[in-house]
């Protein structure tokens, strides 16, 4: 009898890692299958930002207000630093489709949760480059129009409206970047909190 119960004993053991297993690949494929997810559309919404500013400069053309105030001077510079821009951001989409892609055809946990780092670490980096050129871009713009607006170089005489110029600008710039700083947050930060709790999971499987 006891020999009996030994057996059951050691073959219900046999069932039940099993059931562990097959437990934690299922987990293991929905976890891939959604880490995949977020990645592309971390993709897909950073090449819709691109064409979103693409369409903004098409409507506002630099060139016109620089001819227009004598600034032609700036238009070398400004066609080299929307150049480098885009150069930077379409490196940036490179290694999220790289990402994805990796993403996609890893079937090993440790090569996931290692492709979630790295790709939380590029959206960090892309989401603050973007902020960082923002921000450039707005001084950029403001000692651009200090220099050659002459409506702009009238009220400068004056140091009142100098000073409330200059403060108008200040609190404009961080208001913008506050503003893209929630927006990023929203929607960059979801994902990534996403793919964070998808890490922890992996983490349990792993251990």
């Amino acid at each position: 009898m006891m020999e009996e119960l030994d057996l059951l004993k050691k073959d219900w053991k046999k069932n039940e890692n099993s059931f562990e297993q097959i437990s934690e690949v299922e987990i293991y494929k929905m976890l891939h299958k959604k880490s995949s997810s977020i990645v592309k559309w971390i993709l897909i919404i950073s090449i819709l930002e691109v064409l979103l500013w693409t369409a903004i400069s098409v409507f506002y053309n630099m060139d016109d207000y620089l001819k227009k105030n004598h600034g032609e001077f700036l238009i070398e510079f400004f066609k080299y630093f929307t150049i480098l821009n885009y150069s930077v951001v379409a490196v940036f989409i490179y290694f999220f489709y790289k990402n994805y892609i990796q993403i996609s055809t890893i079937t090993s946990t440790k090569q996931l949760m290692k492709d979630i780092i790295k790709t939380r670490k590029t959206v960090q980096y892309y989401v603050w480059y973007q902020l960082g050129m923002m921000s450039v871009s707005m001084i950029i713009g403001f000692i651009t129009a200090f220099t050659i607006n002459p409506e702009v170089h009238k009220l400068l005489e004056n140091q009142k409206a100098m000073v409330i110029i200059i403060l108008i600008c200040f609190v404009s710039l961080v208001l913008f970047l506050t503003v893209f700083w929630l927006f990023y947050r929203l929607i960059y930060g979801r994902l990534l909190r996403r793919l964070l709790n998808n890490y922890k999971e992996l983490k349990k499987i792993d251990l």
